[in-house]
């Protein structure tokens, strides 16, 4: 995946209808069209047409089922802060590359502060855990440190973007 500047993504103008529309498959993705025609109060053929232009332009970037980690044998989630030994563009994109393409990180945000990136990583036993951090940091002459933090509990996750109705 590139690296896009945070500064030059702009967000997208989204009417009422598209904001309705983008609420309602983040809370259900498997509505179908003529339910969520129905609830937004459009055609079906509306409905289709602005879904596609909503993931043409990107806003809308795919649909998902959530999977409960615990149930499917991944009970371990860990936070994990990275240092770099060394940041210029080429090394973070190769970092992120390299985090991208395993499948054990759930996500990889680069951060300001005192580590360069956060990640959240699913692991289904500490010896996995282990493994993945020989594998992805230890054996990284770049990476100076990392620092773990293992989730004990989650009382909320959610994926939903909260999203404001277009000012009239």
């Amino acid at each position: 995946m590139a690296r896009k500047p945070a500064h030059t993504t702009r967000p997208a103008l989204l009417d009422a209808l598209d904001l309705a529309l983008l609420d309602l498959l983040q809370r259900d993705a498997s509505l179908p069209v003529r339910a969520l025609a129905d609830r937004v109060g459009t055609s079906p053929a509306t409905c289709q047409r602005r879904i596609a232009q909503l993931r043409e332009s990107g806003v809308l970037q795919r649909q998902v089922a959530i999977v409960d980690r615990r149930l499917v044998g991944r009970p371990l989630t860990v936070f994990v802060s990275v240092e770099l030994a060394q940041q210029n563009a080429a090394l973070l994109t190769q970092f992120e590359q390299r985090m991208a393409a395993d499948d054990a990180v759930m996500a990889c945000y680069e951060v300001s502060g005192e580590f360069d990136f956060l990640l959240v990583v699913s692991a289904e036993s500490m010896e996995q855990y282990h493994a993945f951090t020989r594998e992805a940091f230890s054996s990284n002459r770049n990476v100076r440190n990392f620092k773990s933090m293992f989730a004990m509990n989650c009382s909320k996750f959610e994926t939903r973007v909260p999203l404001r109705p277009a000012e009239a």
